[in-house]
């Protein structure tokens, strides 16, 4: 019979007696059994305490355990799910292909009693992390150092160079006067701002005042510190006490002074300035104290009337130019830029009058001129403008003079959107010469260019600014007349 390989394998798979073979009975039900039969034995193997020479591995040849085990028990878990159930499909169909190996019957309790080397069961934390090389447990101990005693170890020199690394250290065990002491010098010894601020804030909490003014007053390092501290915080009460305690009378009038900072209300502040004015202040300081409250009182008069008159609206000034601010606690120098803006004209007998101001406060001369000259330059009042630099002599004769210079005036007036005509007035009052030809290029005063060229005989320059000018504008007309000109006698 010449029959094939394959019709061979279909005799015997048609065969309605099975062959003997040597591997398992490919009968499911059988199968089941021989599993249940291994978990049995292996869950014997496991609960054997006393065993300690065996290593535990599952199907794959891995130890049990590991991350990779327990991917693969869960990939294969669903794996023979999903076979299982096309098993059942063909039941009645028989084959002699392998069948798939059966998948690790290991339980939870594997991790739990799972070995990674010989004699040590795994912990949960340990099955998953199994690295031999690096653990990735938390740290679950310190060393005994870290949790010393804070109220009974460090000593002096310990607790500063804790305190100066930024560590928590606890300075309640420094109880008597003489350990306190010695914190101090070895905070002071250390040369560290933050950490003899630190140990002064325990000593001003656990001293008392008499006994802390009187051990800083020999140590003026720390007595700095400590001054400073109070400033920064604003404690004054205890700054003035520490003052007075050290007869510091100066420095404790200026303390004192620097309260009014913090009053609000024009009235009490005016009220606690003068309190200030019989405080033992240097001679220069006493006549600021003198001033800031004489200046304080005449805003407040000033404030009240102005108001008035611009809720009344029958002042032009103010219908015209609406206050923006109050000049309540303002700086001497915005007080008289207001007056000379709103009180310009009115007579020196008045509080408001900008005279009057200059009188009062002894305002120098070159600071009044350009604070006029601002006010009345923004107010385009040109009259006031050239009223405020012409003088007479004795002779009656006029003449005009600027104790800033007149190359500030002309700045100024520049900025305020001046005339030419008034710029050029004033550029020609400028005495030097160069200084001259660069304000009257800049602000474009075309005759004082010209005029100043031709008084020098420069030739070359007047050339060279008639490119400068508009084609046949009057400028180009009054160069070439000049040019041609033969009663002058050019230098090049």
């Amino acid at each position: 019979m010449n029959r094939t390989k394959v019709d061979e394998e279909e005799y015997w798979n048609s065969s309605k007696f099975k062959a003997f073979t040597f591997d398992d009975e490919d009968d499911e039900l059988s199968q089941l059994k021989e599993s249940k039969r291994a978990v049995n034995s292996l869950r014997d193997f496991v609960d054997d305490d006393d065993d300690d020479d065996l290593e535990r591995v599952s199907w794959t040849g891995e130890p049990v355990g590991s991350i990779s085990w327990s991917i693969k028990e869960t990939a294969g878990s669903s794996g023979s799910n999903h076979e299982g159930r096309e098993q059942l499909k063909s039941r009645n169909s028989f084959s002699y292909a392998q069948l798939p190996k059966p998948p690790s019957t290991y339980s939870l309790s594997s991790f739990f009693k799972g070995r990674t080397r010989l004699g040590s069961f795994q912990s949960l934390s340990d099955a998953l992390t199994d690295t031999p090389a690096k653990s990735y447990a938390p740290e679950l101990g310190r060393p005994k150092g870290e949790f010393r005693d804070y109220s009974n170890d460090w000593s002096p020199s310990d607790t500063v160079r804790r305190l100066r690394k930024g560590k928590v250290c606890s300075l309640e065990r420094f109880r008597s006067l003489q350990d306190k002491l010695l914190l101090l010098e070895e905070a002071v010894s250390m040369h560290d701002g933050n950490v003899i601020t630190a140990v002064l804030i325990f000593l001003k909490r656990t001293l008392s005042k008499e006994v802390l003014f009187r051990e800083l007053e020999v140590r003026q390092v720390a007595l700095r510190h400590l001054i400073h501290f109070l400033k920064e915080i604003g404690d004054q009460k205890l700054l003035l006490d520490l003052f007075r305690f050290l007869d510091r009378t100066e420095e404790l009038a200026l303390s004192h002074y620097r309260e009014h900072l913090s009053i609000q209300d024009p009235e009490k502040r005016k009220e606690f300035l003068k309190t200030c004015i019989g405080l033992p202040f240097s001679v220069e300081d006493a006549a600021h104290i003198q001033d800031h409250y004489t200046l304080l009182e005449r805003q407040i008069i000033i404030e009240a009337n102005d108001r008035h008159l611009e809720s009344a609206g029958q002042t032009e000034i103010f219908r015209k130019h609406p206050r923006k601010a109050s000049i309540l606690n303002m700086p001497l120098v915005t007080t008289l830029f207001y007056s000379c803006f709103y009180h310009y004209t009115e007579p020196e007998g008045t509080f408001s009058s900008p005279v009057n101001l200059k009188k009062t406060f002894k305002i120098p001369d070159k600071q009044y001129v350009l604070t006029a000259l601002a006010a009345r330059a923004k107010l385009r009042a040109w009259h006031d403008v050239d009223a405020l630099f012409t003088t007479k002599n004795w002779l009656g004769y006029t003449k005009k003079r600027a104790p800033i210079g007149f190359h500030r005036v002309v700045e100024i007036l520049y900025k305020n959107n001046a005339p030419v005509q008034i710029l050029q007035e004033y550029v020609n009052l400028v005495e030097d010469v160069d200084t001259k030809l660069n304000l009257a290029t800049k602000f474009k005063c075309h005759d004082v260019v010209i005029d100043t060229c031709r008084d020098l005989k420069d030739r070359q320059q007047l050339l060279a600014y008639r490119s400068k000018v508009d084609k046949g504008s009057a400028e180009e007309e009054k160069i070439d007349a000049i040019l041609s000109s033969t009663q002058i006698r050019w230098k090049n």
